[in-house]
């Protein structure tokens, strides 16, 4: 049950914290989910949502636990962030959607659409890469007030960099179609990983948009060509 809205936000509980989570587009439109990058929120998808909305889509945009107007509630995991999503397209009635999600949120896409295959219609994943190990990092906390909950990227940046294996092995499970979309050399994820996603994902095939990692609002115009193009496809 949604519990509240202001100025466009809204917020839902789901799995045990409350989501915030904003909309675009018409009342009965063709659903489209939009998963952010670690760090960001929903409102970093204005531009691109705003635009897929008016192409006949009702687009929903959350702020993934830890960030920005959901709770922080101190645990944190790619598994409860797709068990979060779940539990959003459950409480807003929503079947099956097209999935669209970015770095962070692309993993969180692909692990829900290999949990759940069938509520996945499309998938687009916007400069991920598989799920393979890399050099472990610990980030550096910046200094001053945060718009997320820098316990959440300490324990998502540890999954990143060291992975279940049964993730890559579970990518064969995903039956909707996927497009990924690479940025290309001025990206930091290494795109020959990113190349490699339709040797795990049966219906999948890459885009390269030169536009770095933040593809969708460095360079909107190509990427909604590819998406819509995509999703109406």
């Amino acid at each position: 049950m949604v519990d509240q809205h202001t100025a466009g936000q809204h917020t839902v509980a789901t799995n045990g914290i409350r989501t915030a989570y904003r909309v675009w587009g018409e009342e009965g439109s063709s659903p489209v989910v939009l998963l952010h990058a670690l760090g960001e929120d929903a409102a970093g998808w204005d531009r691109v949502a705003s635009e897929i909305a008016a192409a006949g889509h009702r687009v929903y945009g959350p702020d993934l636990r830890g960030h920005g107007g959901s709770e922080w509630p101190g645990v944190y995991s790619l598994e409860l962030m797709r068990d979060d999503v779940a539990a959003l397209l459950d409480a807003l009635g929503l079947d099956q959607v097209d999935l669209v999600g970015h770095s962070m949120g692309g993993a969180v896409a692909y692990l829900f659409a290999q949990a759940q295959p069938r509520r996945v219609r499309r998938l687009v994943l916007e400069d991920v890469p598989p799920p393979l190990p890399r050099p472990r990092t610990v980030p550096e906390r910046p200094e001053g007030p945060l718009a997320f909950d820098w316990a959440m990227v300490t324990a998502v940046r540890a999954q990143i960099d060291d992975p279940d294996p049964a993730w890559l092995d579970g990518l064969r499970r995903i039956t909707a179609p996927a497009l990924v979309v690479a940025g290309g050399p001025d990206s930091h994820i290494p795109q020959e990983r990113t190349a490699r996603m339709p040797e795990w994902i049966p219906d999948c095939r890459v885009v390269t948009i030169p536009a770095g990692h933040l593809v969708h609002a460095m360079a909107p115009g190509p990427f909604l060509d590819a998406v819509l193009a995509f999703l109406h496809g």
